[in-house]
């Protein structure tokens, strides 16, 4: 049974088209009715994967070809959601490694092939999107062998079969002059190259889970491959930490497979197969599902540790409570600790501050992720700078902090600015080379605190037309202090609603956030000052009116629109003594102390501790 059976993950760095191909793939397999609507990008099903273009969450389908079933898991493809591709890669024996045939291999890329790698995999390679008009598949293609041997990929991986694709137009051959038909070549090298899974067919019942979602009707679904043995509707389960500890026991439920878009009830599954559960109440990743007999539980990847923490409070200003459903501390706890049952990158504590916890992750994308969901299910809360996790070296005792490899295409007349701007952030470079129509690709080792704020500030100096693509390499020496945000704020010393009269007084001391009409109170932030200090201003100071007219009528007062910030540029760019208030209906920026009194008290209390 197990031979007819094959398990891939299609892995690439963000934007190479995976979920794309994904579609073709399930189209050409008849996954869908002759007459059926799918959306483009079906995997991607929920808000925010659709709004970004991004994969967020890693997902399991499966097509028949030929009698064998194949099951395919479509990955995200951004570093900061590196956690999903790790435990997939446990649940497959091939993977599919895609790379633009126009950008080559990125620093993800780099990422998922090292892993895919570790595990003894022999990915095929697709070079996707060969219809670009700047693509360069050849070259391309000798990268990505280099990329293998500098990875330290075995003979057997060097020797790797390559395809050419366009995944948007649903076609990929073994040479770049094939007939470009379809992807029938694609599922038969998969069916030839990936091995069936290597299982024990006869053993007691045990996989271990790598997917946790929630289902209204279903309740808690994990999905998993079945390491050995055979799985059961209604079969009695227990449930094993990586310790050896036994969590809960209990039944299966509902037993499902995937087919298509779709999950479908089975009443028996062979190892070897991929299958999503029900029926268990404590059960999360990467813990071992067994029948009873099974007394150990079974090997599961560690994930690398989180690299950057941020401050989740609740808000606790003026406007608090009034926009959101969910705003007390107990509330959000829950919450977040609802999100690690199921997300290993992210780590919660609670933290020394009073109605707050720590949440650690893998970058600012990943918890600015967590931080719509929820602002989107109802929470207020208001959010801290976020902090690279520092670790002491064992053996020298010296403060160690992440480094991040990052890679940046820029036109050539803004490759100055770049780099300058990244020598001031501790960035040293590795490399500088032309890649093609007039732009260079520049490569940078650089401390993670050096980028956080920097993204916004890159695409302003590159005129939006830079790339910038990020991949943590490891923990290197402290490197020193990194000069923040050089500008002030202006600070709202009054409580009501902003007034077109005083905000126009106000834009000539710097750039604006705030509309009028929009409610402020004391502490809230405004604008930035266009000098490094601190202002307080007032914002709701209205026209004096007298009953004299003039001889001329007043003149226009012409507003510069404001500055908007998506979540992820607000986090990146407030300071120390600065939170972001997030709440269903608004981003705010304010003080962390509100009142001007106590802001001076800590200011000093700062300053002698720093002397």
């Amino acid at each position: 049974m197990t031979q007819n059976i094959r398990n891939v993950a299609i892995i690439a760095h963000v934007d190479h088209g995976k979920t794309t191909l994904v579609d073709n793939l399930l189209k050409q397999a008849g996954a869908f009715r002759a007459n059926q609507q799918v959306a483009e990008r079906a995997m991607d099903r929920n808000d925010l994967e659709r709004e970004r273009g991004i994969t967020i969450l890693a997902k399991s389908t499966a097509v028949d070809w030929k009698g064998t079933k194949i099951n395919i898991v479509d990955t995200p493809g951004h570093a900061d959601f590196g956690g999903e591709v790790e435990r997939i890669l446990s649940m497959v024996d091939g993977a599919i490694v895609l790379c633009d045939a126009a950008e080559g291999p990125l620093p993800q890329t780099k990422f998922v092939l090292t892993k895919a790698l570790a595990r003894g995999l022999k990915p095929i390679v697709v070079i996707n999107k060969v219809d670009r008009q700047d693509a360069r598949a050849d070259e391309v293609l000798n990268e990505v062998f280099d990329l293998f041997a500098a990875l330290g990929a075995t003979d057997e991986q060097l020797d790797f079969h390559t395809m050419f694709a366009s995944g948007r137009q649903g076609w990929a051959d073994m040479s770049m002059d094939g007939p470009r038909k379809d992807l029938s070549p694609m599922f038969d090298l998969i069916l030839s190259h990936v091995p069936a899974p290597k299982v024990d067919v006869d053993a007691p019942f045990a996989m271990n889970a790598s997917i946790l979602e929630a289902d209204n009707f279903l309740g808690r679904i994990l999905t998993g491959r079945v390491e050995q043995g055979t799985a059961r509707v209604n079969m009695p389960v227990r449930v094993l930490r990586q310790d050896g500890s036994v969590v809960e026991t209990g039944r299966l439920t509902k037993l499902m497979t995937f087919s298509g878009l779709d999950r479908v009830p089975v009443d028996e599954v062979q190892a070897g197969d991929i299958i999503a559960i029900a029926g268990l109440s404590d059960a999360t990743i990467p813990d071992t599902i067994a029948a009873p007999e099974v007394m150990e539980p079974l090997p599961a990847i560690p994930v690398d540790p989180p690299t950057l923490t941020m401050t989740f409070r609740i808000n606790d200003g003026p406007l608090g409570g009034r926009e959101g459903k969910k705003v007390t501390s107990r509330q959000i706890r829950d919450r977040l600790f609802k999100e690690i049952e199921g997300n290993v990158a992210i780590k919660v504590k609670v933290s020394e501050e009073v109605d707050a916890f720590e949440v650690a992750g893998r970058g600012e994308l990943q918890l600015g992720v967590l931080i719509e969901t929820m602002r989107r299910e109802g929470f207020e809360l208001t959010i801290g700078r976020p902090r690279v996790l520092t670790q002491v070296n064992p053996e020298t005792g010296e403060k160690e902090e992440p480094f991040e490899e990052v890679l940046v295409d820029v036109d050539e007349s803004y490759s100055g600015v770049v780099v300058e701007k990244m020598a001031q952030r501790k960035g040293m470079m590795q490399d500088m080379r032309p890649s093609g129509g007039g732009k260079v690709r520049l490569t940078f080792e650089i401390p993670s605190r050096g980028l956080i704020g920097y993204h916004g500030e890159f695409m302003t100096d590159t005129r939006g037309t830079g790339m910038m693509n990020r991949l943590f390499i490891g923990y290197r020496p402290w490197a020193g202090p990194i000069e923040g945000r050089i500008k002030g704020s202006l600070i709202s010393n009054s409580d009501g609603e902003a007034v077109q009269y005083s905000l126009f007084a106000l834009q000539e001391r710097g750039a604006l956030f705030v509309d009028p009409g929009v409610k402020v109170y004391v502490g809230m932030i405004l604008g930035e000052h266009s000098r490094e200090n601190d202002l307080d201003v007032n914002p709701i100071k209205e026209k004096k009116l007298t009953n004299i007219r003039a001889a001329g009528k007043d003149e226009a007062l012409l507003l510069v629109p404001p500055r908007r910030m998506s979540l992820e540029q607000a986090i990146a760019y407030i300071e120390e003594d600065e939170l972001v208030e997030v709440t269903p209906s608004a981003i705010r920026l304010r003080k962390r102390y509100l009142d001007p009194n106590e802001r001076k008290k800590h200011a000093r209390r700062s300053e002698s501790q720093a002397a």
